[in-house]
């Protein structure tokens, strides 16, 4: 099954080709421009470079979130848009899971950590269970102390929001770990397309876990 993956939950985005199990490509945007402005430029590189046309994809994954308001939007339309053009199956992938199964065998427990602005973060706890990173509790928006006082026992944390949870049971992941990787999110998407667990275009929400800015500015004004 040929997938192209998208990430574009933070400023480390990307895009990643697959070919079943087989990393075909994968770009790294770690960029200061939107994605909007690099996202299909990308896709349509990587796959000129795969020697591949868009109708040779059998399905998309995209990052669903939590991260950032604007880069999730711009991943969303852009999967929803081919999706609907190639009449392929799209896989929803959250961000968290894609990133805690980065670090697979890993003898301690994972937490994702993202930069969620206004004095919090986005985090979740994952745990090898001999098979897979299974989530332990629910996605978090919190405040980086109230997540280092979750931390228990020595963890592993890795995203750019690691640096911000100061507590003695913080292990920091390699550099190379720490941001989304679209070949990952394409990994766990292989794995719900071939299971049939798809989600329609028009049904492709992202994971916000609070409001934006935009909307707490609009029921601001409702209560003026």
């Amino acid at each position: 099954m040929r997938v192209l993956a998208v990430e574009t939950s933070t400023l480390a985005g990307g895009v990643a080709l697959l070919d079943d199990e087989r990393v075909v490509g994968q770009y790294l945007l770690d960029v200061r421009v939107t994605h909007s402005e690099r996202l299909m430029v990308a896709v349509d590189r990587l796959l000129a470079d795969a020697a591949w046309a868009p109708e040779d994809l059998h399905g998309l994954a995209v990052s669903v979130g939590p991260g950032s308001f604007t880069g999730l939007r711009i991943g969303l339309s852009t999967v929803k848009g081919l999706a609907l053009a190639l009449a392929i199956p799209v896989a929803a992938v959250p961000t968290l899971d894609a990133m805690a199964a980065a670090l697979p065998w890993a003898g301690l427990p994972v937490c994702p950590v993202l930069d969620a602005r206004r004095g919090e973060v986005y985090a979740a706890l994952y745990r090898w269970d001999g098979g897979e990173m299974r989530r332990e509790g629910d996605y978090l928006a919190i405040a980086p102390d109230a997540l280092a006082a979750r931390l228990a026992e020595p963890t592993l944390l890795l995203g750019e929001g690691a640096s911000l949870i100061r507590s003695p049971h913080a292990r920091q992941a390699p550099p190379p770990c720490r941001a989304p990787s679209p070949s990952w999110v394409g990994w766990l998407g292989l794995g719900r397309l071939r299971a049939g667990r798809t989600v329609a275009p028009a049904d492709l929400l992202p994971i916000y876990l609070r409001p934006s800015q935009a909307e707490l500015g609009r029921r601001a004004a409702s209560r003026r």
